[in-house]
């Protein structure tokens, strides 16, 4: 038997993040754009998920604390301070369905200075496996600030 190749096939997932900053009455205070790190743990993910294991689906963002570049090796957040469900749907980036994109909007009851995020595949703070995460320049919020967190993966 000979070598398995690839031909000419580049086959990568990417992402990227949004955040929206809105103040009490909805009026839009913020976006800020970040690429992502896909960690070692969510490349195990996406393939879980390619061979049908349901534990694997993603559909939970974290946001956090946290300023420790993300590294391949993470598992979690720095320091995780809110988890939420996030609306899965499939978008057209290149070619039809090609992207995954999740959103969740966060809601703030006390001011925070949120420095990372992170996608997840189970709901409860520090659980689960992490597909990937971002660290960025502290984004403030205070007392009924909302944060609506955009995350695409796009194949």
């Amino acid at each position: 038997m000979g070598n398995f190749e690839f031909a000419n096939e580049r086959s990568a997932a990417r992402g990227e993040i949004r955040i929206l900053r809105r103040d009490s009455e909805g009026h839009l205070t913020g976006i800020w754009r970040f690429k992502n790190l896909i960690v070692t743990v969510g490349k195990a993910l996406q393939a879980n998920r390619l061979i049908g294991v349901a534990s694997a689906a993603v559909g939970w963002i974290a946001l956090g604390t946290g300023v420790v570049a993300p590294a391949a090796g993470n598992t979690l957040l720095g320091t995780e301070t809110h988890r939420g469900a996030a609306v899965a749907t499939r978008i057209t980036t290149t070619v039809a369905n090609d992207t995954a994109q999740f959103a969740a909007t966060f809601v703030f009851a006390a001011g925070f200075a949120i420095t990372e995020a992170g996608l997840f595949n189970a709901a409860g703070a520090g659980a689960g496996d992490l597909l990937s995460r971002q660290t960025f320049a502290a984004i403030n919020v205070v007392n009924l600030d909302a944060l609506e967190v955009t995350w695409k993966i796009q194949y």
